[in-house]
């Protein structure tokens, strides 16, 4: 059932565009996944990407999930999950899960919306629904990220490509939150990150889902090992694509991939409750 904090998050979202849950995530777990990333990113060499989009001085590691069982904590976290199922629907997917580190002298990440690469004409239901988890501060000095709040209801996305638009030149704010916090928002949300005037970086993790009817931005089941994803919990294994969306979308001869993978019971499918035959 739903809480009636969810309930006035959700409303917000639909209002706005996005949402700000402060503190929602526990500083044990804060410290780890902080501390893990310092050490991916050393182990890996992890290099910025020489491009104005995801930043010339912004460290980024994708595929977090392959990372560990730390790292599985944050799609299923209570705090964020039903929120994202409140937006689009519990046959949600993870659609990406990556680190998001602004280093010091970045520039304002040009303006976009998540959703604008799926051909679908705008206003639309909610296709994507994003989140970004304060491993640091978020303030608009160090980078905190610029939202234009209403803008998910806009008729169109930003421009694409080499004229992106600059933050700077839309009347945007900047999401700021403490450590812990989650930043939650409509994946038709006008956005980017903030430049970091500071000497630290700005530390996030982007935990993205998408509609169970859409692709995914990172393709799971290639990117996490089969045995890997067998060792995660059934929600997991959702999140991740291996059920079934609605009783039909994705399966195998009537079966989730779950079900024929793992072992899994099988889920009911859409056919199953059908009064008469065609």
């Amino acid at each position: 059932m739903e809480s009636e904090e969810t309930a006035r998050h959700l409303e917000r979202i639909e209002r706005d565009g996005f949402t700000i849950v402060e503190n929602a995530i526990e500083p044990a777990l804060i410290d780890e996944l902080s501390d893990d990333l310092h050490r991916i990113e050393r182990e890996r060499g992890t290099r910025p990407a020489r491009n104005r989009f995801e930043g010339e001085r912004t460290l980024r590691v994708y595929n977090l999930l392959v990372h560990g069982p730390l790292w599985q904590q944050m799609p299923v976290h209570e705090a964020v999950l039903p929120l994202v199922e409140g937006v689009l629907d519990p046959g949600c997917l993870i659609s990406s899960l990556s680190s998001v580190s602004i280093g010091a002298g970045e520039s304002v990440q040009p303006i976009h919306a998540d959703d604008q690469l799926h051909p679908i004409a705008k206003p639309h239901p909610p296709t994507v629904c994003n989140s970004m988890w304060a491993l640091t501060d978020f303030d608009e000095a160090n980078g905190a990220t610029r939202i234009i709040p209403g803008s998910h209801r806009a008729d169109h996305s930003p421009a694409f490509g080499a004229d992106f638009a600059l933050g700077a030149d839309f009347d945007s704010i900047p999401a700021e939150m403490p450590r812990g916090s989650v930043l939650v928002w409509h994946g038709s949300l006008w956005h980017g990150g903030g430049a970091n005037r500071t000497d630290t970086p700005r530390i996030g993790v982007a935990m993205n889902y998408c509609a169970g009817w859409i692709r995914q931005q990172e393709n799971h089941q290639l990117g996490l090992p089969v045995e890997l994803v067998a060792s995660f919990e059934p929600r997991l294994q959702e999140l991740c694509g291996y059920g079934i969306y609605h009783g039909l979308i994705g399966h195998i001869e009537k079966q989730s991939p779950a079900a024929r993978l793992f072992g899994a019971a099988v889920p009911r499918n859409i056919w199953d409750g059908a009064d008469k035959v065609d």
